[in-house]
């Protein structure tokens, strides 16, 4: 099997947590490359620990990296940000405010950061308060537009839209999609995606025009006795972007 990064020019790829670098390859070849393995900061006690086992994982799997929070935690947003200094990843989690600071030490375009943004029950505006100090005062409501160029203006690739809660706030996202796609602007719809709702989370961003989707696919797919992502449901989830695609189309 070909373990080319096909990550780099996907329409549609794959972001699940690796367990193990073990587990990290299983998924990535389930997934013949299209994915994105989530490495969380949050489970290092220094950044000494998290680079060392972090430049495994690159290596096993093509810099198919992306250092995660850790459910979105924003005390770990400035980690993150020291991480991928050193470590160069494909993808970077960060929270809205710690965008430009991810954005600033990788000094290159290449990788994609997304800023955390959340539902707040209305739809067309979304909540940017999601940093270390900013997520323990007033939500910090503003338009599902100006929130992607905020985020454009300080380098960001992507909306990490969390937490959905699966399809608890589908019209707000069928928003945030339409406006992705308005904006040039990548989606990763994140929290509550399981094997059900997958295809039709997806479907949406893929109808309203988005350029690049990167459905995140955590807990419903990990084995709760092993704490492994389950490869044979990443291949199901594989078989469902590509019946998405369209017959062959490329993912």
């Amino acid at each position: 099997m070909s373990l080319t990064p096909n990550y780099l020019e996907d329409k549609l790829c794959l972001n699940v947590l690796a367990h193990s670098v073990e587990n990290a390859i299983e998924c990535y070849e389930a997934a013949e490359g299209h994915i994105l393995l989530g490495v969380l900061s949050k489970n290092y006690a220094t950044d000494d620990e998290a680079l060392a086992d972090m430049e495994k994982y690159q290596q096993a799997v093509n810099n198919a990296l992306s250092i995660g929070l850790g459910a979105g935690d924003p005390n770990q947003s400035q980690m993150v940000t020291r991480l991928a200094e050193k470590l160069q990843p494909q993808h970077v989690n960060q929270v809205f405010t710690g965008v430009g600071a991810s954005r600033a030490v990788l000094r290159q375009s290449e990788t994609i950061v997304n800023g955390l943004i959340s539902p707040t029950g209305k739809e067309g505006y979304v909540n940017i308060a999601t940093g270390p100090l900013s997520s323990q005062g007033t939500a910090g409501v503003v338009t599902i537009d100006t929130a992607i160029r905020l985020l454009q203006d300080m380098g960001g690739s992507s909306i990490k839209f969390f937490p959905m809660k699966g399809l608890e706030h589908l019209k707000e996202y069928e928003a945030v999609a339409d406006a992705c796609a308005a904006n040039d602007f990548y989606l990763e719809p994140t929290g509550g995606i399981d094997l059900d709702n997958f295809e039709q989370i997806v479907q949406i961003a893929v109808d309203a025009g988005v350029k690049k989707i990167i459905p995140h696919v955590y807990s419903s797919i990990i084995d709760p006795e092993t704490g492994k992502t389950k490869p044979e449901d990443v291949r199901e989830l594989l078989r469902l972007m590509k019946k998405i695609m369209e017959q062959g189309e490329q993912i």
